[in-house]
């Protein structure tokens, strides 16, 4: 009932360690981005390493080899999508969404609020999290793809930054999206 017999935990433990080896060598292989905050892409990408590992662990009719490729297979799939995605604006909308403006000079944006299922509170969570106590003092606050909130204090003329931040009013005939 507890253990069917001492090989399976010991094929665990070697099988367990030689894939987690195995993982975190790809893993450094594959560079950062694929460390990188999550996206949903990056959260699916997270989830099936995780349901492979499992899968090698603890089923009898998958090999080590057969894991490790696996892996290898994910990390090909994410490096391809990224480095497509960073390449081609389709590709990059597609797996990534765009930041969103949720309050500028000040003013909430209520309707981008309820479309992000935002509530105010994050959003004041959000700006005294910064150190700032008057909405009034806020040229910006951006729900960032990663669903992290940026907050910009009123600073210079210059909003470059910004160029790419959906609904952000841009003076520029060429907002610099793709």
């Amino acid at each position: 009932m507890f253990f069917d017999s001492g090989t399976v935990l010991v094929r665990t433990l070697i099988v367990g360690s030689l894939a987690y080896l195995a993982l975190v060598i790809l893993l450094r292989l594959s560079g950062k981005r694929t460390l990188s905050k999550w996206n949903a892409f990056d959260l699916v990408v997270t989830v099936a390493f995780g349901s492979t590992l499992a899968t090698a662990l603890l089923s009898k009719d998958t090999s080590l080899a057969q894991g490790v490729v696996a892996f290898g297979l994910l990390v090909g799939l994410e490096w391809t999508i990224t480095r497509l995605s960073v390449r081609y604006g389709a590709v990059r909308r597609w797996v990534k969404a765009e930041p969103r403006l949720l309050l500028l000079r000040g003013q909430v944006r209520h309707a981008a609020l309820r479309e992000e299922r935002v509530t105010e509170g994050e959003l004041h969570a959000a700006v005294r999290a910064k150190g700032i106590t008057a909405l009034e003092d806020i040229e910006a606050v951006v729900l960032e793809t990663d669903g992290t909130f940026s907050v910009l204090e009123q600073r210079g003329s210059s909003t470059s930054a910004m160029v790419d931040v959906r609904d952000y009013p841009n003076d520029t005939p060429d907002s610099g999206r793709d």
